[in-house]
């Protein structure tokens, strides 16, 4: 917001706010994670993303932990390994490259520079900032079925310990103050010296010393090589909008397979959240899961058959097994728990300029090198550690993400820009965001807030907003399903829907985000 009142684009006020929830944020995302950048610039004839996913150190190799497998969490968002390996501590680092995209969509297309941007961060960090609600549950929260519980991810290096710990042991609570000073310095060297500084300068130089010290697979040569890359966006149809979202190995494609299906159903004429409309919805979303889990991945390392799993024939295929009841089944290598851990955020200005980006540490890894403040990405945890499948480790090769930052277009101009944090719940969440404006009419509060469900594995899980009756009906069609205590649940939404009377936004209320407008 004060980009835009600065004078600042769309593009300056999403990364003024992206760098902001580097600090307020420090478990979600940070300038060690990595993202997809959703960009529309009417003022430059452009429309194109800039994706930053992390890539898997050059050190790794294919069945370094094909022995450690213990589970398959049960929405398919990673494994679970002896000693947690691949989620917390050094080993579970990938190359970052959020730094890198912030400096370069700024150098390209925004009117304010990094260093400027950065002053507002470097403040929380000194200053220090109130902790939220939502930022305090996910410091305490336990995750099931062997996942390591958060606690551990600011408890267990004695460095990120220091940062995050009170003198009696425990995290600071919803209302502390939280400062940072070593990433407010960080942050300092990076807006005098740039992002090279990070990349291969003397922070990559402390970043590389400090991995090798302890085992880490990131060296020297992953940060030098780091580069984003600019892709056009992968388009789909809905009702007769255009759907422009991320290509692979972001989750676009899941979000345009799961439309292509939808719309052979009169989806309006079931009603909102109906048992029928769930069913309907969850098997397209089960079908797009095992779609995803066999065959999407990195297009630079698999060969991924996008143009059967997007065709109208093949949609057609899927709908009609629906409509016959069939169930479509999700198979999990000993079913384990789940973790989401990602923030989004959007941006309209003046000119028309929109900016849908999400940004992310994955799994954050709990390690926080002595004197940086920052902590790094936990992305390798998401990695096949069984050799030979899509998503299977790679040296440089990066992960599948559910990241699908989109924008819906009405006669080739926008009309809805949409995105979300939430792991592998990001597809189904954008994909019921969608769903609620364009089928239902919401507007875009109505349409992040009202009850979703999702289906990742054969389990059908709701909000605790959902109708008892409702489920119960589920029940009878043959469907196991799974409440919540939440109300707000299943990813975070953030949406901004422009139309002839005027703009509207809204934001997760989960997520204690918020939509502004100068």
């Amino acid at each position: 917001m004060l980009a835009l009142r600065a004078g600042g684009n769309a593009v300056d006020a999403a990364i003024a706010c992206a760098l902001v929830q580097t600090v307020v944020d420090p478990l979600m995302c940070g300038i060690a994670g990595f993202g997809s950048m959703h960009l529309y610039l009417p003022s430059s004839g452009e429309h194109k993303f800039i994706d930053f996913h992390g890539r898997a150190p050059l050190a790794a190799t294919e069945d370094m932990w094909a022995d450690k497998v213990i589970a398959e969490t049960e929405d398919g968002f990673g494994f679970i390994l002896e000693g947690s390996l691949n989620e917390i501590g050094y080993q579970a680092i990938t190359s970052p490259g959020s730094l890198r995209a912030f400096s370069e969509a700024l150098e390209t297309h925004g009117t304010m520079s990094l260093a400027e941007l950065l002053q507002t961060p470097i403040r929380y960090c000194n200053d220090g900032f109130l902790v939220r609600p939502h930022v305090s549950y996910y410091w305490n929260l336990t995750e099931l079925a062997g996942r390591v519980p958060h606690i551990e991810q600011i408890r267990r290096d004695p460095t990120t310990r220091a940062i995050y710990m009170q003198d009696d042991g425990t995290p600071r609570q919803a209302g502390d103050i939280h400062q940072n000073p070593a990433m407010g310095s960080t942050l300092a060297r990076i807006a005098a010296n740039g992002v090279d500084d990070f990349y291969s300068g003397t922070i990559a130089a402390e970043i590389a010393a400090d991995m090798q010290a302890n085992g880490g697979l990131l060296a020297k040569a992953d940060l030098a090589d780091y580069q984003t890359e600019t892709r056009e966006p992968l388009w789909g149809e809905y009702r007769g909008l255009q759907i422009a979202t991320n290509q692979l190995p972001g989750g676009g494609a899941m979000v345009v397979e799961m439309l292509n299906i939808l719309e052979h159903f009169d989806i309006k004429a079931m009603g909102h959240n109906s048992a029928e409309y769930i069913a309907t919805v969850a098997e397209a979303m089960k079908i797009a899961t095992v779609d995803k889990d066999r065959h999407m991945g990195d297009p630079r390392y698999v060969e991924v058959p996008l143009r059967r799993l997007l065709s109208s024939q093949y949609a057609a295929e899927k709908a009609q097994q629906i409509r016959a009841g069939d169930h479509a089944h999700v198979p999990r290598f000993n079913r384990g728990a789940d973790n989401q851990d990602t923030t989004h955020v959007c941006a309209v200005d003046e000119f028309g300029n929109c900016v849908s980006m999400t940004h992310s540490l994955g799994n954050p890894s709990g390690v926080v090198t002595d004197g940086l403040g920052f902590m790094y990405n936990g992305c390798m945890n998401v990695f096949d550690p069984r050799p030979g499948g899509a998503d299977s480790i790679q040296p440089g090769k990066s992960r599948f993400t559910a990241m699908s930052p989109s924008i819906v277009l009405r006669d080739n101009e926008p009309f809805l820009i949409i995105g979300a944090p939430g792991g592998t719940f990001i597809t189904m969440a954008v994909l019921q965001g969608i769903m609620n404006v364009v089928d239902f009419g919401m507007n875009a509060q109505e349409a992040v807030s009202a009850p979703r469900f999702c289906a990742t594995s054969d389990i059908v899980d709701i909000t605790n907003r959902i109708p008892r009756f409702i489920e119960a009906e589920l029940i009878e069609r043959g469907y196991q399903t799974r409440r919540t205590h939440l109300s707000y649940h299943f990813a975070g939404v953030h949406a901004i829907r422009l139309t002839e009377s005027g703009w509207d936004g809204g934001a997760d209320p989960a997520r204690d985000g918020m939509a502004m407008a100068t």
